[in-house]
């Protein structure tokens, strides 16, 4: 799938304004993670990924920050911008505001952010069908539940995760409709992404609640659920990269998102002066999301698993199931 997402980023944009920045031989790219940490093995280690094959094919370094703090957003993006660093590339919707009050100040510097949009000229915006994604491995979840309870554990209460469960649910009503669905989200402020004590809590209570699948999609916490299919022998769902090797054997699939390749194209288009402002949204069709199926996952799934899973994707990509969107409506309609 990311071979695909590599071919059609440039062709996915959808924009009011899409302003062509001149060729720039000598970029200066950086990368402003989000919470969690680079190494989170989910989000930012993705994005991470991209930019160092970026680097390794292209051989331009790239800078880097780490925030611990959500104060940090805005003044880290000043300093970037005033050291003549371009494209900045942003991961995670809460560099959404700081984007918007600091990328107008420098109209000729290019700003990238990963999961949310700011209209602005000087702005590409990044968006995955996280929807989508999550319905497939609900999907999967449904074939594969013995119990006919599932569960979720999301990071930080937002509309974003809400969309993982919403689309995680419906996947798992299209191939068992009698199915039940516990959810927890781990919390209301950003640490709820780097907590995976209380996300291993989350998941074994979920786990005594009959739950033997449980989905996470709360950045580092997302560990915690995983470790938690370990000690109680049950099976989880990662996100955001391929997690399937955490604890082999436990960990169903991976919702994924190619964003390292979105992170590796945008700054490839950023050095051959192909870079375009705008938004550009990535879903099944696109190969933008996805789930992950390799050695440390193959013996959870028969070969009919597979086919009826392909089977929902193709349905998706051509339209024919309508996956809801939480986002649009702050609640979650049932598939189409």
């Amino acid at each position: 799938m990311t071979r695909q997402l590599s071919t059609i980023l440039s062709a996915a944009v959808i924009a009011l304004d899409l302003t062509t920045f001149s060729l720039a031989a000598d970029i200066k790219p950086a990368l402003l993670y989000d919470l969690g940490g680079k190494f989170d093995r989910s989000f930012n280690e993705n994005a991470f990924n991209g930019a160092e094959k970026f680097k390794t094919e292209k051989g331009i370094s790239f800078l880097e920050f780490e925030p611990n703090n959500d104060a940090q957003r805005e003044q880290a993006l000043r300093t970037f911008a005033n050291q003549g660093a371009s494209p900045i590339v942003t991961v995670g919707f809460t560099w959404a505001l700081a984007l918007e009050k600091v990328a107008p100040q420098y109209p000729d510097t290019r700003f990238v952010i990963i999961d949310n949009k700011v209209d602005l000229p000087n702005v590409q915006s990044i968006e995955f069908a996280y929807n989508e994604g999550a319905f497939i491995v609900g999907a999967l979840a449904g074939l594969k539940t013995n119990t006919g309870t599932i569960g979720f554990v999301g990071g930080m209460d937002i509309p974003i995760i809400r969309s993982f469960e919403c689309g995680y649910e419906t996947g798992a009503r299209h191939t068992r409709p009698d199915i039940k669905v516990i959810q927890n989200m781990t919390g209301t402020t950003p640490s709820a992404w780097t907590d995976p004590a209380r996300g291993r809590e989350l998941a074994l209570g979920q786990y005594d609640r009959g739950a033997d699948i449980v989905f996470a999609a709360a950045g580092g916490t997302t560990m915690g659920v995983l470790q938690a299919a370990a000690d109680a022998d049950k099976l989880a769902i990662g996100v955001g990269t391929n997690q399937n090797g955490v604890h082999p054997g436990h960990v169903l699939t991976s919702a994924t998102a190619g964003i390292d390749v979105a992170v590796y194209r945008t700054l490839s288009d950023a050095s051959d002066g192909k870079w375009k402002a705008g938004v550009l949204r990535l879903g099944v069709k696109e190969g933008g999301v996805g789930w992950f199926v390799d050695e440390n996952n193959r013996p959870l799934l028969t070969d009919d698993d597979i086919v009826k899973v392909k089977a929902i994707e193709a349905d998706i990509a051509s339209g024919k199931v309508k996956v809801p969107e939480y986002i649009a409506t702050n609640s979650c309609p049932k598939a189409q």
